[in-house]
């Protein structure tokens, strides 16, 4: 809706910037409320010496930020390629790439259970871009495609990075606010965009500085659905797990190519329709109990994991979620502590 004759007539950074600017002020706000309803004795969330800990303890957060604000950039540039659906279910290609993350640098494991859903996901998104593109097509001098394949590959892996990256530096620091955390994170990815802003100012003139140039009604709402869009993902990083995040997505994709459709006439096509069956019987295989991690146990042989607690004794993280507890755990030493989601 914001697109003009195909084409942006704002600056995407300027959108970035103030999404980011939006989830700092609603980060703030929170922990404001938060800090009123702490408990006598509680550690005060407000003062200094806190903030400039927390600070030095999740100086980390600066990867994800600067990796996100990348990849807020291409979502734009992907738009101008594919449909709304399509970008969507090309998101979905993250899934494979973060669980190979995950395992090399969380050390999550998989079962070949949940390894053949992810590699049925793939098959699903394929389906549904066989012949996305019209023929013939170029940009850059060069065929559509090969730019759409290009802007896709990091498309998918410069997000993959940054939410692992997210989820290791949140749970990491796992008793520091998240509404704490969101300051420092939003915070990094606003220094980054007004930095990129800036740096296009010295190239173009200071007329391109005005960040507010060319935006409508449709970038305001725009902002405000990517900053509770990119609220509720840190939810899920530090309190549940970044494939289940990934994989919810996809439950949205239906309501895309169906509001794709209503509001741009865009086609539902059969291979649209079977690709999102496939991608959610590959979620239903994912998160089914049969797909359970198994772990060795004491006599060397391999026992399924109890489905209550999904976990051992020196499992690092706390498993957060019951779908997650199938598949992947979440480990924060030996303190437990209850799920934000439900189990």
């Amino acid at each position: 809706m914001c697109k003009v004759d195909g084409k942006f007539k704002f600056s995407p950074i300027s959108v970035n910037l103030l999404t980011e600017a939006a989830k700092v002020l609603f980060a703030i706000a929170m922990l404001l409320f938060q800090a009123r309803r702490q408990k006598v004795g509680d550690k005060p969330l407000l003062s200094v010496s806190t903030f400039m800990q927390a600070a030095r303890n999740n100086v980390f957060l600066a990867v994800p930020a600067l990796l996100y604000a990348i990849n807020n950039y291409l979502k734009f540039i992907m738009q101008l390629y594919f449909t709304p659906a399509t970008v969507k279910m090309l998101s979905n290609l993250k899934v494979l790439v973060i669980a190979v993350l995950l395992k090399i640098i969380m050390r999550r494991r998989f079962s070949i259970i949940q390894w053949e859903a992810l590699a049925l996901l793939l098959i699903g998104i394929s389906v549904n871009q066989l012949r996305s593109l019209p023929g013939g097509t170029t940009a850059l001098g060069l065929p559509v495609a090969t730019v759409a394949y290009l802007y896709t590959l990091i498309f998918v892996i410069v997000p993959s990075l940054a939410s692992v990256f997210n989820e290791y530096a949140l749970k990491s620091q796992f008793d520091t606010s998240i509404y704490l955390q969101n300051i420092f994170l939003y915070g990094y990815g606003a220094i980054f965009n007004f930095l990129a802003i800036v740096g296009i100012a010295i190239f173009k003139g200071p007329s391109s500085f005005d960040i507010l140039q060319g935006h409508s009604r449709a970038t305001m709402l725009l902002i405000l659905n990517n900053a509770a869009q990119g609220i509720l993902s840190s939810f899920f990083f530090k309190y549940a797990d970044t494939i289940l995040k990934k994989y919810s997505s996809t439950v949205a994709t239906i309501f895309t190519g169906i509001a794709s459709a209503a509001l741009f006439g865009h086609t539902l096509t059969i291979n649209f329709m079977l690709g999102i069956s496939i991608v959610f019987i590959s979620m239903h295989q994912f998160f089914s109990p049969l797909a359970k991690v198994k772990d060795e146990g004491p006599n060397g042989t391999l026992e399924l994991m109890d489905a209550q607690n999904g976990r051992s004794k020196d499992d690092p993280f706390i498993n957060m979620t019951a779908g997650a507890a199938d598949g992947a755990t979440h480990r924060v030493g030996h303190d437990e502590r209850k799920p934000l989601l439900p189990t």
